[in-house]
């Protein structure tokens, strides 16, 4: 018990973080309505439930949604990584099962352990430790991600440090690619994170290496970007798509470290409401708390030299200067002009903006910046005697929770509904289940799941419960052959050609084609052309 009671924390904090920012009924593997009300946590419950409903999935892959092109479970933000664990179990699950809840809670359990094994070593006594460790693992940007879950496993970002400053560990290829791989199945944002420390970290042991050693590095190295690149192709990157001049849409603005952006996240310092979009992906607000010990380090690491146990991850970490200010460049990458349009920072060339084309939210690559400069502000502390340290680090956390605790209220009100277990609110008509169960597959008019995010959602959540086709998706990237295809069905809709085996829930404004009259109805108020087979029951 000794030995365990200091531990405790790491079990203790990641439940106070999670209920201080979501409400227990999330946690309710059965309970996904609270998901269903039009957000990208929405979608990403979607793509699983598709996935494990789907009686023929492909690869990562599921047919229920955009039939009948199919689509990535990634490019529903679905978590493929969640994919792979669930599939072999999907006969004991619930019917409505919802993962979101239990990996938010999975992350910080990971996101507390790798900051724990951050600092542990350094720390000069326990108080210190675990402020230090609460204010690593708890930045703002990590609970900003309440709406994408994927994105809330920063724990990779510190995984990824915690590896690259032991230099054993660095050089071993094979760790490395257990969290590349594992960071392609969850995000490809991630991945590029991960990726930019890996690479620092060949580059350094290359410099090192001598000869043989050099040829054992380039041969795992290109191992790894052969695995990556597979998985990347798996996960749906060979498909063509349009380019949309999508690089650096929400960038990060240059004052995102010090700008909470939204009044109600920071109760201590004033907020400047930024462009459409980059308040929210381009957030990178790290606290009134944080930003108070930034300074105070500055002139602690002046004026007190590191111990030796510090003098080894301080130098490896100077060998990721070059690659934390690409990612910084990259994330304030765009910026917008008096009209709106968006304008290069950097200027880069047409080929690279166009292989950048997935790196719409540009922004979120300042994450791992933002860690390392708070992992060496919170280092610098800890070269204090252990009663400075304890009390500074003690008065910057007291700081941080109470400018933080407005955003805190924020975020967890998103997940108040979780606490009605209610799955349907758009749809509660047992119509709506006869329809689709008459129906051969289901689609929207107009092909735009956006227009009603969280209809389309009910409905096609109901589809794929039944394992009924949805002929459009709500996704990162449509395919050319999904824009032909819709455009397709959209023209023949308008000539007036209307399948009867099909459940077509239409717009408010759309006109009803005349050989379709007999078939229109509402339901819940929702204008739908209801297939032949419902017309009987």
């Amino acid at each position: 018990m000794r030995a365990l009671l200091p531990r405790l924390p790491l079990l203790l904090l990641p439940l106070a973080l999670f209920l201080a920012l979501f409400h227990p009924a999330t946690l309710d593997i059965g309970n996904a309505g609270w998901l269903i009300r039009g957000s990208d946590n929405g979608e990403n419950a979607l793509g699983i439930h598709a996935w494990l409903h789907d009686p023929a999935p492909g690869v990562l892959r599921t047919y229920l949604l955009n039939a009948p092109d199919g689509v990535p479970l990634l490019f529903t933000d679905s978590n493929p990584l969640i994919g792979i664990a669930s599939w072999p179990i999907a006969s004991l699950l619930p019917a409505d099962a919802q993962f979101v809840g239990p990996w938010i809670l999975t992350c910080l359990f990971l996101q507390i352990f790798f900051a724990w094994l951050l600092l542990r070593r350094y720390a000069p006594g326990p108080i210190a430790l675990w402020c230090g460790v609460i204010l690593l693992a708890a930045l703002p940007t990590l609970a900003n991600r309440y709406v994408h879950a994927n994105l809330m496993a920063h724990w990779l970002i510190l995984w990824a440090l915690w590896r690259f400053l032991d230099p054993e560990r660095a050089g071993s290829n094979r760790g490395w690619a257990v969290l590349l791989l594992i960071a392609a199945l969850v995000h490809n944002y991630l991945l590029m994170m991960v990726g930019a420390i890996w690479l620092t970290a060949m580059i350094e042991r290359f410099m090192i290496a001598d000869r043989r050693g050099r040829v054992v590095l380039a041969g795992g190295a290109a191992a790894i970007l052969a695995m990556v690149a597979g998985l990347a192709w798996t996960l749906g990157a060979g498909e063509a798509h349009a380019l949309a001049g999508n690089y650096g849409a929400f960038a990060m603005p240059i004052d995102a470290p010090v700008n909470p952006g939204t009044p109600a996240y920071s109760r201590l310092l004033p907020s400047v409401a930024q462009r459409a979009g980059r308040g929210f992906e381009g957030f990178q607000y790290i606290g009134a708390g944080l930003l108070l010990l930034l300074p105070i380090a500055v002139l602690v690491a002046w004026n007190r030299p590191p111990a030796d146990d510090q003098r080894v991850p301080l130098h490896r970490l100077r060998w990721l200067i070059p690659a934390l200010v690409a990612l910084t460049l990259l994330a304030i990458s765009n910026y917008p002009d008096i009209a709106g349009q968006m304008l290069p920072r950097l200027p880069l060339p047409a080929f690279l903006i166009a292989a950048l084309d997935l790196v719409r939210a540009s922004g979120r690559l300042f994450w791992p910046v933002a860690y390392v400069l708070v992992l060496v502000a919170i280092l610098a502390a800890y070269r204090l005697p252990r009663a400075q340290a304890d009390g500074l680090l003690a008065l910057v956390l007291a700081v941080q929770l109470i400018d933080l605790s407005g955003m805190a209220a924020v975020v967890r009100a998103q997940s108040a509904e979780a606490g009605a277990h209610r799955l349907y609110v758009l749809t509660p008509d047992p119509r709506w289940d006869a329809a689709v169960s008459a129906a051969r597959d289901v689609t929207f008019v107009p092909p735009d799941a956006t227009r009603d995010l969280a209809l389309f959602q009910e409905v096609a959540w109901r589809a794929a419960g039944q394992g009924k086709p949805v002929r459009l998706v709500y996704a990162a990237r449509d395919s050319l052959a999904t824009v032909q295809r819709q455009r397709r069905e959209l023209a023949a809709f308008a000539a007036g050609h209307v399948d009867p085996h099909r459940l077509y829930v239409l717009a408010p404004d759309v006109v009803v084609p005349p050989a379709a009259t007999r078939r229109f109805a509402r339901i819940d108020n929702v204008p739908v052309i209801l297939p032949v087979g419902a017309l009987t029951r």
